[in-house]
């Protein structure tokens, strides 16, 4: 007799600011092959000598700038959804993080022991990427196989355009959208552009055809830039905003390699000089607020926005427990079978 129970996973965090746990965290996270790209040898001389010995006291502080008493704000919010989710549903509700705790393996073997053979997994990714959504769902099959060779694997597919996120996204940034604004920047997190064309099915769309997420293609069912566009597109249209309201960019960026463009960071510095002194941001690829959001935008971008002549800086809050965002996922769960 089949029994479902849903695994939501998000990236994950350090179990504390020190330094230890930060190094743990990033040398787990960068050696991960589809986070790091490259061959082994080269990804461990990179992460282990160039890497590791400054970043972890960096990454640290910022952290130690961000963090709750209950903990890192990332897991701490994603408990919290799990909680709600699982007062909607009768089928047992776990959740992990892809990288460090709670782990992969200890939420599989929570949901087995409840007599669990099919899991449902839920990426808390909207979007693909193989650094986030593929990732997740591939260590979530090779822990499954492992420990239950029997059980099936459901596996939730990224949600960048559902009605009921974009729902969720505009009602919860509607009250920031009335207050008035000059400009709205969706900030995404950045992907480095051979992960792009590495994603590319077709081996011949991805950053090679002129405008090529606005052609359509069976190259963006794996295409983070064009699902990106496709979220900020619907996002528009429901709230109803004109073209010069607002503009996408891309955070986070590691190395010295192109990323996808244009930067966050560089966006904000120039908004004030064309006359946008009201920036709201918005960073839709993350459902719960982390290091990214909070610190990178919430704190240094805020600094940057008004250190270049900007006057008022708001962050959009994530979805974190917001009733819509949980309304969505109840749908999106019960689409696979989840009651």
């Amino acid at each position: 007799m089949k029994k479902q129970g849903v695994l939501l996973v998000n990236l994950g965090s350090p179990d504390s600011p020190s330094v230890p746990d930060v190094r743990r965290y990033l040398r787990e996270f960068l050696m991960d092959p589809r986070v790091l790209d490259t061959p082994y040898l080269i990804r461990f001389f990179v992460v282990n000598a160039l890497i590791l010995p400054s970043r972890p006291k960096q990454s640290g502080a910022a952290y130690q700038s961000i963090w709750w008493p209950e903990g890192s704000p990332l897991v701490v919010l994603s408990k919290r959804l799990q909680a709600l989710l699982q007062k909607r549903v009768q089928s047992p509700v776990a959740l992990a993080m892809r990288y460090q705790n709670p782990s992969i393996p200890h939420a599989v073997e929570s949901l087995l022991s409840q007599g669990v053979n099919e899991v449902v997994l839920v990426p808390l990714f909207p979007h693909y990427a193989m650094s986030s959504y593929e990732t997740a769902v591939e260590r979530v099959r090779e822990v499954l196989n492992k420990k239950a060779p029997t059980a099936t694997l459901k596996v939730m597919p990224p949600f960048y355009d559902e009605p009921a996120y974009i729902e969720a996204l505009v009602t919860s940034a509607e009250p920031h959208l009335q207050k008035g604004f000059d400009h709205l920047l969706f900030s995404y997190h950045g992907l480095p552009e051979r992960h792009m064309r590495k994603a590319d099915t077709t081996g011949r769309h991805c950053l090679k055809v002129p405008n090529c997420c606005e052609v359509p293609s069976p190259a963006h069912a794996t295409c983070y830039r064009a699902q990106c566009f496709k979220t900020t597109a619907a996002f528009v249209r429901r709230a109803k905003l004109a073209t010069d309201q607002y503009s996408i960019s891309f955070q986070s960026r590691l190395g010295r390699e192109p990323w996808l463009t244009p930067y966050t960071d560089k966006v904000i510095e120039e908004l004030p000089k064309q006359g946008k002194k009201r920036l709201l941001v918005i960073c839709p690829a993350f459902v719960s607020d982390c290091l990214e959001t909070l610190e990178e935008i919430g704190m240094r971008g805020r600094e940057s926005f008004i250190h270049s002549g900007g006057k008022d800086f708001d962050l959009i809050q994530c979805l974190n427990e917001h009733p819509k965002w949980l309304d969505a996922l109840t749908e999106l769960v019960a689409r696979q079978g989840i009651r």
